[in-house]
């Protein structure tokens, strides 16, 4: 298992920009691949981006050239930089940990974080 702790969340205008951080504790971090996923009030879990433990990433098509994933395996933490934010943006996102290859599903993740909000307004 792994520990994480997101931050980074917050209030923004339509067009802005934040940068989500991921800090991980326990298992080896290097070894993970991480993602991060956002929940909107009344709607599922969804996958939002991945990277690998040697950085190859995965985006969902809704995000695609505005967010981008990244990690330092010396700090043991993931980033997740969002840019021209959308209100549809909007929600809870969370930090996640497997072992393995990139997948997409929630229940392919075993370590998640307690989450940061993320609000963009119009």
């Amino acid at each position: 298992q792994v520990q994480l702790v997101e931050s980074g969340g917050g209030l923004v205008q339509a067009g802005g920009s934040l940068r989500l951080s991921c800090a991980a504790s326990g298992r080896t971090f290097s070894s993970m691949t991480m993602g991060w996923f956002r929940q909107a009030p009344g709607k599922e879990r969804e996958f939002i981006a991945s990277v690998i433990w040697h950085g190859a990433t995965y985006y969902a098509d809704s995000v695609k050239g505005r967010f981008a994933i990244s990690r330092d395996n010396a700090k043991s933490t993931v980033y997740l930089q969002m840019n021209s934010l959308k209100p549809e943006d909007t929600g809870v996102y969370y930090c996640a940990a497997k072992v393995g290859i990139i997948s997409t599903p929630t229940s392919d993740f075993s370590s998640w974080g307690q989450g940061t909000q993320v609000t963009v307004s119009s």
